[in-house]
């Protein structure tokens, strides 16, 4: 089936939740309204269902490949990213400064889901673009700005995020890769980086690798960890390429799903040392790369919402095709579309509210980021870069842990031609699985969810925002609709057992952090499911509005049910998850390791 944008649900997100005339009146987003959030998503939309989206089904079935040292793309990717650079959507919500369109992340993150909708191998290259333009942004010097953000910016370039090394995963403490200064103030770097997303490819003349590597004298650990910047070929001060770097592809990985992009083991120094140019001071690479991890984990956040939109759409056209049984209603008296059973619905519905629920937050926290990092006022910038960064895990880790159930029931409404790759909802499911792993596990967003979000400020932040929620659960007590009554039932009691457990690792984080931590997922994904709720009944209590005024009354109407649904299968589950996480810690933490 042909993918199809939600654009509608996206604007209505962005217009009722996110406010977008609010940040309209931000100082250089006077044009980002309503309006124009309609023009370019629709152009989007577009581009993506016409030119990207037809290219998923190839890129799985033929992959990138690599001979001779050289990266093939699967056929059509090429060209599909030459009229993606042309129609300057790298630039989306980059600084008009070097060539961007300086649109907010309220509407860059929707056109991001598109393009991940339509494609999620294809999306990981200019997501990794994205990434490095903010870290030189924040960190690079004038000169390296000069040299490389305008080509990046507009997509005639592309980046890759270089941290894995085969002995340093998520910890690195241990990474070896090393920088031997020069006279002249450039570096030479020797090591072997992995799992570098687009590291090698054949869409762009030139790729930026930002590099963690290690000055010789530095301190052990993260301390001791600086950022380069390594060019695949050489940059002439006229701007022009020069000869190739000492910096290339030995080889690329063979991956369950997002088999189209290219996941790259790159070699550093091999026949001299590659040239790399130091980004910001020593020793501070760690602190400059979280720039390009953070944007890169909410990009992820993102992903999954995609992944999971189209699989909803899959699954939704099959179960109105698939004909199987009689409706156990006696409605029918011949068999009917699976889609009048009970149990499909069930499943269609979780797929649905899951979807739209965590788009809604990643709706929500973009405006955040666009109101903390533009807005005039210090104090409201302030409060919104506290709100954005508590977002963050939320919006990578439970986003991503939906999108497996989510693409696990598109297979499921399919039954055994789910499990047939013809069909096409495999991929999904493959496709999908990765993203709860890289830029951190769901388990390192846990960790700084609990550590730095929660614990650290003693829980404020999250009271902060139970806060908010208890104001929408006074406004969902004014109405006297089923749904609303359904939402503020389960609404309050979510939010009371997200207070229980901020308590808990508040308390207890310095006491008993084996405690604490064995919840920690657990407690990702609980306030994640709170944080989706309070989203949905904001959407639910805008579309009671809408309705009443008579806009759009079939859109509207579902609005509402995904909301009820959502309050009444998925939200209901909170006080469960704090019972575990409050009271479950002993048989988590109680036996010895010789019982595994």
């Amino acid at each position: 089936m042909s993918y199809i944008a939600p654009v509608k649900d996206m604007l209505f997100d962005i217009e009722h939740l996110a406010n977008i005339e609010q940040i309209a009146q931000i100082p250089g987003f006077e044009e980002a309204g309503l309006e124009t959030a309609q023009a370019v998503l629709e152009e989007c939309a577009k581009f993506n269902e016409g030119v990207v989206a037809p290219l998923n089904v190839e890129g799985d079935r033929a992959p990138s490949s690599f001979k001779d040292g050289k990266v093939t793309t699967t056929a059509g990717f090429k060209e599909a990213f030459a009229q993606y650079a042309q129609g300057g959507w790298q630039g989306l919500q980059h600084p008009t400064d070097f060539g961007g369109q300086g649109l907010p992340k309220t509407i860059g993150a929707a056109c991001g889901e598109v393009l991940n909708s339509a494609n999620l191998s294809f999306a990981l290259c200019p997501l990794l673009t994205d990434g490095a333009i903010e870290a030189l942004l924040t960190a690079g010097s004038d000169e390296l700005k000069a040299i490389y953000l305008e080509n990046l910016v507009s997509g005639k370039w592309t980046g890759t995020m270089n941290l894995t090394e085969p002995q340093a995963g998520s910890d690195l403490s241990l990474v070896r890769t090393r920088a031997e200064p020069l006279p002249d103030g450039v570096y030479r770097i020797f090591g072997t980086k992995i799992f570098i997303t687009y590291g090698e490819h054949d869409m762009a003349e030139n790729i930026v690798h930002l590099v963690l590597a290690r000055v010789a004298g530095a301190p052990d650990g993260v301390k001791g960890i600086s950022l380069f910047v390594v060019p695949k070929f050489m940059v002439s001060k006229d701007g022009s390429l020069g000869q190739r770097n000492d910096a290339h592809c030995v080889s690329i990985e063979h991956k369950l799903g997002i088999k189209a992009s290219p996941t790259a083991v790159l070699q550093f120094g091999d026949h001299g040392g590659a040239v790399g140019y130091l980004v910001g001071q020593e020793n501070r690479g760690l602190e400059y790369m979280f720039i390009m991890m953070n944007a890169a984990r909410y990009a992820v956040g993102v992903q999954g919402i995609a992944v999971a939109e189209r699989a909803y759409q899959k699954a939704v056209q099959y179960a109105k095709e698939r004909v199987q049984s009689r409706p156990v209603d006696g409605s029918l008296n011949a068999s009917a579309a699976i889609v009048h059973h009970p149990d499909v619905r069930r499943m269609l519905m979780t797929m649905r509210a899951y979807t739209e629920g965590c788009r809604a937050m990643a709706t929500v926290a973009a405006a955040s980021y666009d109101a903390a990092h533009n807005h005039p006022e210090a104090d409201v910038r302030k409060q919104n870069q506290s709100f954005y960064e508590f977002m963050v895990p939320l919006v990578k880790g439970f986003s991503t842990e939906m999108s497996l159930e989510v693409t696990s029931l598109g297979v499921q409404v399919h039954g055994g031609m789910g499990f047939i790759e013809e069909t096409g909802a495999a991929q999904y499911y493959r496709d999908a699985r990765i993203l709860t792993i890289y830029e951190g596990t769901t388990a390192i967003q846990a960790n700084d969810l609990v550590g730095r979000k929660t614990a650290r400020d003693g829980g404020q932040t999250a009271r902060a925002i139970a806060g908010q929620i208890e104001l929408t659960e006074g406004e969902l007590a004014r109405s006297d609709s089923v749904a609303a009554r359904a939402m503020h039932k389960r609404l309050t009691a979510a939010r009371r057992a997200l207070l229980d457990v901020v308590d808990f690792v508040c308390g207890n984080s310095k006491a008993s952090p084996n405690a604490v931590f064995a919840g920690s997922v657990p407690y990702l994904m609980l306030a994640g499911n709170v944080v989706v709720g309070w989203q949905l009944a904001r959407s639910l209590l805008a579309a009671q509005e809408l309705l009443a005024k008579g806009h759009d009354t079939a859109f509207m109407q579902a609005k509402i049910a995904t909301a009820r649904f959502y309050a009444e299968h998925i939200l209901c589950k909170a006080p469960g998850i704090r019972d575990a996480i409050v009271e479950g810690a002993d048989s988590v933490t109680g036996l010895a390791i010789e019982a595994f």
